[in-house]
């Protein structure tokens, strides 16, 4: 049995049993039609050419200290050290022959742009990604190393976005959308397809990091369709609440300002397709500040001895503050460990924030 076909094995199709989301929504076909459509995706895609099936790992500190069973989903440990590589090689790798003739082309702070350069490398196609000029050293690197043109254009995503778009209409290339597509949503997706698999029993909760919102969208639509009973709750940077800001809106906003702080999540409005999902299928959204998110930086490396990026490390940091609020115990929550491309420089900040938020 090959690595994919592996992966899913113990993974129930469409038809293995009957969702409990879709029947408890009876009348809206359209809705349903449009959830079985995105789990069919999140199933076929075709991530394990590249991608891993990265473990979850009880965090025994954090559990012992909250009162909860904490678990990790060390997407930290992927071939590109994030999750992304799952949305971008599906992307890609649906592309017709002429699409990658053409070679691709994609805006991203990082995370992103190593997927598509590690995807494009994989698969013999010619990459050119923009990235902003505040783009991490590391993360710069790591599009170079695999073979891509990297590209640095404006102070943040958007300055970047408008550039790739632009080069993409003026020389022809195929544009890789970052979070903002179906394709990309099904890659992320499959991280909930191991989850429910590697978890099979109580699980209470899933927290989900949020940028332009694939991750959360794909993990959402999969495990609603089957579990629904399990809550999906979204973790922002207070200085990049864009799925928040959505949904209290009831329609996608642009946030006037980002902060730069966790790079891999700095985007000014959810992605479209991702809100769709999101707006039905996620229980609700936390925000943390940054101080917050350097405690859990620290959290996640006293249990794992790994060092994840600030968004990496947004998901812990809303776990902390769920069971606070909720004063909830003996229940299983499930964290995100979304990345772990950091400058070594951009340590010694995180050091000296972690000790100003207690334990």
């Amino acid at each position: 049995m090959n690595t994919a076909s592996a992966a899913l094995a113990l993974t129930p199709t469409l038809s293995d049993k009957p969702p409990a989301l879709v029947e408890q929504q009876g009348s809206f076909a359209p809705q349903r039609a449009r959830l079985k459509q995105q789990v069919a995706s999140i199933l076929s895609a075709p991530v394990y050419d590249l991608a891993i099936e990265t473990p979850l790992q009880t965090a025994k500190a954090l559990s012992s200290r909250l009162g909860n069973q904490v678990q990790l989903k060390r997407e930290d440990l992927q071939p590109v050290f994030s999750f992304k590589i799952r949305g971008a090689y599906t992307k890609i790798a649906r592309l017709s022959q002429a699409a990658r003739a053409r070679g691709v082309i994609t805006a991203s702070a990082g995370n992103h742009a190593q997927g598509v350069a590690l995807a494009a490398q994989h698969l013999g196609i010619k990459a050119l990604i923009v990235m902003p000029t505040t783009t991490p050293a590391l993360k710069i690197e790591g599009v170079r190393s695999r073979g891509a043109t990297a590209l640095l254009h404006g102070e943040a995503f958007p300055q970047a976005l408008v550039l790739a778009l632009q080069l993409a209409e003026q020389h022809g290339y195929t544009f890789v959308p970052p979070f903002d597509d179906p394709d990309v949503i099904a890659g992320q997706g499959t991280v909930a397809v191991e989850v429910l698999r590697q978890q099979g029993g109580q699980l209470d909760a899933i927290f989900v990091p949020v940028g332009g919102g694939s991750l959360i969208a794909g993990i959402s639509a999969y495990v609603k369709y089957l579990r629904p009973d399990i809550r999906i709750i979204g973790v922002e940077s207070e200085e990049s609440a864009c799925l928040q800001a959505a949904l209290q809106a009831g329609e996608r906003v642009t946030l006037p300002k980002v902060g730069r702080f966790a790079d891999g999540v700095a985007v000014a409005q959810v992605g479209q397709h991702n809100f769709e999902l999101c707006r039905h299928y996620v229980d609700e959204v936390l925000t943390v500040s940054n101080d917050d998110i350097c405690a859990a930086v620290r959290d996640i490396y006293d249990d794992t001895r790994s060092i994840t990026e600030p968004s990496g490390a947004l998901a812990v940091a809303g776990l902390k503050q769920y069971v606070k609020r909720e004063q909830c115990r003996n229940q299983v929550l499930v964290a995100i460990n979304s990345g772990a491309n950091i400058d070594f420089d951009n340590l010694r900040y995180v050091i000296e924030r972690a000790g100003v938020v207690g334990q």
